[in-house]
């Protein structure tokens, strides 16, 4: 990566404009000292840096739907990481545009790119986090035969992982003159419910079906209402 200087944030600490090298210094970095990413999202070098974020998210949540598709094997083995994946991709471009929205209502300076950069974060956050759940999901997906439970095992780590992914977005937002969170508040929770019906768009994930996407429209709530009224995948 370009280790050129790049503009002085507020609060900014001389350990946050240090050079970042390779996705395992950007990985560092991202658990660690995230103010770095921040830095570096506002020079010239915030480009490969978001592709980097991006890359880190997709290939550990595909990772992790593997773990998930070893619960039912078979043509599941491919077709959840794949899922998944795209899900997590198409997630982040529909929520992208609000973000930036709330972010310029609650007072950040960031622009679109930067924004970005910090959607993408959040993202490989979350994806290492759940690559960091895999070892536990794959002794629950081999020890159980409950698909109820192992919905409900990814459904908590799936959360856990985009907790932490939002204090990446909150700290990079006030770094950028964040000045309420009431906004980031109510995207938040449009991305939960973008994510959420994502897994009744692409069921299914967890277990099996006689086609590979549904033949059918769901509200994500309502297909977990029918799938435990009849005990079915």
């Amino acid at each position: 990566m370009n280790n050129s200087p790049s503009p002085t944030l507020p609060d900014e600490a001389s350990s946050d404009r240090e050079a970042i090298d390779g996705l395992g210094g950007l990985i560092d970095a991202l658990l660690r000292q995230p103010r770095r990413i921040i830095h570096r999202l506002r020079d010239e070098t915030a480009g490969p840096v978001t592709s980097s974020l991006l890359m880190i998210a997709v290939g550990f949540v595909a990772i992790y739907g593997v773990i998930v598709g070893s619960f039912s094997g078979g043509g599941q083995w491919w077709a959840a990481p794949v899922k998944i994946a795209a899900g997590l991709v198409i997630t982040g471009a529909i929520c992208l545009p609000s973000l930036y929205i709330f972010a310029g209502l609650s007072g950040s300076t960031a622009r679109f790119g930067e924004v970005t950069g910090a959607l993408g974060g959040v993202l490989a956050l979350q994806g290492l986090l759940l690559l960091g759940f895999a070892p536990v999901a794959w002794l629950f997906s081999q020890s159980t035969a409950s698909v109820a439970t192992m919905g409900f095992l990814h459904l908590v780590f799936w959360c856990v992982a985009v907790r932490f992914g939002v204090r990446f977005l909150m700290t990079a937002l006030e770094q950028w003159g964040l000045k309420g969170r009431a906004g980031i508040r109510i995207w938040v929770a449009i991305f939960l419910l973008v994510s959420l019906q994502m897994t009744a768009a692409l069921r299914p994930l967890v277990g099996t079906a006689s086609t590979l996407l549904p033949q059918e429209k769901k509200f994500f709530v309502g297909h977990w209402l029918d799938w435990l009224s009849t005990r079915q995948p």
